[in-house]
């Protein structure tokens, strides 16, 4: 027999836990680099490329079915290279063929499955298949069978398919229009309001007419920000309509705080229960602007419990923030029947019966309320039957009655209801707790953490400057452990390696792993992150750091030619085509993002041309925009803030009033840019080295404090108030504008 192109599974080498999943699995898996890629070209053979991620059901479905079996390791490990990418490392080459397949079939998601010619090329193209045919889908050892067959007698079909499908990557991920436009006029935001309006579900909240249904945080940027600064009646509406259902709904955990990933069904009942940092980013700073722009107390709370939650079970030690919870966990004891062995279910943390709910309880009263009537009262709140609403009889929490409606069916007046159900969450919460707790992804990614810190500085502004300490935790450890100062560069994975540490160990440093070059998302968020929190702590390193991050963007991602931002560094691997990240998805655009901090950075630094770019960013892709402004949701919001010029409110102070700091949470300014800056330009002097410049921006120019009392310019769209030192006086002025 000849030799195999591989010898052995390498992922005992990696540090990504979902590769560390599939280190025992008989395929002689190899991750994305040289060694595999040169080991196809050597044998002649195609790739099989499998692309997941550790919190993915369908994902651990196929290997159980497909990469544990011995008979398709076999066919594999002869006759391809197989390769395994976790997707939140390698977001670049996940895209790339990801893009192939949502063309090829109209659809795509996790597992990818992709086959390649040697040089990376792709010819076939799936996601989820069984290792035998069922349900319509092509099994996946008979798949194998028949791919190996086609490359030995019609290589000249496959190279001309994969000649063909690479060519169209590159047209929908790479290509800019050789006629750029102007930028989007002022009716942008307009038009793409009531393209959400459109497409919202009015009955149960959300977008789309079915399941599932993802949360959409950006659409409802869109929507708030309609409201907010155009008096758009329906925007506020269907925003409110949207926010109410997921909180209400499965997709918010009721006990523990915090987002899973989607809702499977049309009125958010039943959730795929995974939860990934970014929803648990992006969600909370929608509800933070939401509650502060309605003064709607329950979005505080849902954006409070997102943090706590955030704080309690993803952030690492030192400051940073972990990927995902698992969807899966084992069976819990209550569970399983007699000499039954438990077995990881999806949900199985999250779900409940009325017998669990009155264990839960105990037996001590709560307000007067004894402990059966407290259990009748959760079961009431949260929908909880002994028929459930899930698998085996369990139910998804949901909001399925009012404090009112309780009140008046169990005689108790309305605060006494909610004191009890605020107890009852807490047993509920205790009680959970000891059960077997689904598995963490302990990767720290620069992006996802930009978004966390954006999000929970954005609380910190609106709610409670004690968050400012959570996010510039995070910032701190993102900043020590993936920014290469010397270089300065940016990494985009760190992960612990060293032994778990004992409790009385818990404060000491830790080996990490650190890998990856930063794509522009891990640039974009972190910058964005690092400049919210400068604008709550007025602290110039974090404006500086956050400028540094973007100076790197334009020199490594930025193409001036082609007047756009690639996803990929200029100095990094070449993949088949080099792709942008337009659209918004399970994230923000990193494009978009890039695109509004660089117009708001450039009144700190107008000397780096970063204005230009996102001119010339917003002139390329005016023609996407336009055609489809829902799949463009940042890029709408920087074409909108650029059309409606600067909103600065610059802030001359050795230290912000507390009293200013509640005004500002009162005042949604979603456009505002909030400079604070030193009492005297003599103080300046530090932060202008800290920037790296020579001369005072005009955004702190000629404005110091007046008579040593802090002091507010507002200005928008280049004309400034006269300084105040009634913040109140300042905001009327804008407000007038």
């Amino acid at each position: 027999m000849p030799p195999t192109p591989t010898d052995r599974n390498r992922l005992d080498e990696e540090a990504s836990p979902y590769l560390k999943q599939h280190a025992d699995n008989p395929v002689n898996w190899q991750p994305w680099d040289d060694e595999a890629l040169d080991a196809a070209r050597e044998h002649d053979v195609p790739v099989f490329l499998s692309v997941g991620y550790a919190a993915c059901h369908w994902c651990h479905v196929m290997e159980d079915e497909s990469f544990q079996d011995r008979d398709v390791a076999t066919v594999l490990n002869e006759r391809f290279v197989p390769i395994k990418v976790d997707r939140e490392e390698r977001p670049d080459v996940d895209s790339v063929y990801q893009t192939i397949c949502q063309l090829v079939s109209g659809g795509g998601g996790w597992p990818l499955s992709v086959f390649l010619t040697p040089e990376g090329k792709p010819f076939y193209v799936g996601t989820y298949f069984p290792r035998d045919p069922q349900r319509g889908r092509p099994g996946f050892l008979q798949l194998l069978e028949d791919i190996s067959t086609s490359w030995e007698t019609d290589r000249g079909g496959i190279e001309n398919r994969a000649d063909q499908w690479t060519a169209a990557i590159t047209d929908e991920l790479e290509s800019t229009p050789e006629q750029p436009g102007d930028p989007p006029e002022s009716d942008v935001l307009e038009t793409a309001a009531a393209a959400a309006i459109r497409s919202a579900d009015r009955t149960h909240g959300g977008f789309g007419s079915g399941g599932p249904k993802f949360p959409q945080p950006r659409r409802l940027d869109l929507l708030l920000r309609a409201s907010i600064l155009d008096g758009d009646g329906a925007a506020g509406e269907v925003a409110g309509e949207a926010l109410d259902a997921m909180a209400a709904g499965g997709l918010y955990d009721h006990v523990g705080g915090g987002f899973h990933r989607y809702a499977t069904d049309r009125e958010w009942t039943v959730p795929h229960f995974e939860k990934m940092l970014y929803d648990n980013a992006e969600l909370p700073r929608v509800y933070f602007e939401a509650a502060a722009a309605a003064g709607d107390d329950r979005y505080a709370r849902v954006a409070s419990e997102t943090v706590a939650f955030l704080e309690r079970e993803l952030q690492h030690p030192e400051g940073g923030f972990y990927s995902t919870l698992d969807a899966q966990s084992a069976t819990p004891d209550t569970r399983l029947g007699d000499g039954a062995e438990p077995a990881d279910e999806e949900g199985a943390y999250y779900v409940w019966t009325p017998a669990e709910v009155r264990d839960a309880m105990g037996e001590t009263a709560i307000d007067g309320v004894d402990a059966e009537t407290a259990a009748d009262l959760f079961c009431d709140r949260y929908g909880v039957t002994d028929g459930g609403n899930f698998e085996g009889g369990t139910t998804v929490l949901t909001v399925a009655a009012s404090y009112a409606d309780l009140a008046d069916d169990h005689g108790l007046d309305v605060g006494t209801v909610e004191r009890t159900l605020i107890e009852a969450r807490t047993r509920a919460f205790d009680n959970r707790a000891n059960r077997p707790r689904p598995a963490r992804d302990e990767k720290v990614l620069a992006g996802w953490n930009g978004l966390a810190i954006s999000g929970i500085a954005t609380g910190a502004r609106t709610l409670d400057p004690a968050l400012a300490g959570t996010a510039t935790d995070a910032l701190a450890f993102v900043r020590d452990h993936l920014w290469d100062a010397d270089e300065r560069r940016l990494s985009r994975r760190y992960k612990d390696v060293s032994e778990p540490r004992s409790e009385a160990d818990e404060t000491a440093s830790r080996r990490g792993d650190v890998q990856v070059d930063g794509y522009l998302d891990d640039y974009a968020f972190l910058a964005r992150g690092a400049f919210d929190c400068y604008q709550v702590t007025g602290e110039v390193g974090q404006l500086a750091f956050a400028v540094d991050l973007m100076r790197v963007v334009r020199e490594e991602f930025w193409d001036e030619e082609a007047g756009t931002l690639y996803y990929t560094p200029a100095s990094g691997e070449g993949l088949v085509t080099r792709p942008q990240e337009l659209n918004d998805q399970s994230t923000p655009s990193s494009l978009g993002v890039a695109a509004a901090l660089l117009d708001e950075l450039a009144l700190f630094v107008p000397e780096e041309g970063f204005g230009g770019m996102t001119e010339r960013l917003l002139a390329t892709h005016a023609d996407r925009v336009r055609a489809s402004p829902l799949e463009h949701a940042s890029l709408v919001l920087a074409a909108d803030a650029h059309a409606r010029g600067p909103v600065e409110l610059t802030l001359a102070a050795d230290a912000v009033p507390a009293s200013w700091r509640e005004t500002l949470a009162d005042t949604p300014l979603p456009t505002g840019v909030v400079a604070p800056r030193p009492a005297t330009d003599a103080d300046l002097e530090p932060w202008l080295d800290a920037l790296g410049i020579d001369e005072i921006p005009p955004i702190w120019a000629n404005r110091e404090a007046r008579g040593g009392d802090p002091t507010a310019y507002a200005c928008r769209d280049f004309t400034c108030s006269p300084p105040r030192t009634d913040l109140d006086a300042a905001l009327d002025w804008l407000a007038d504008r």
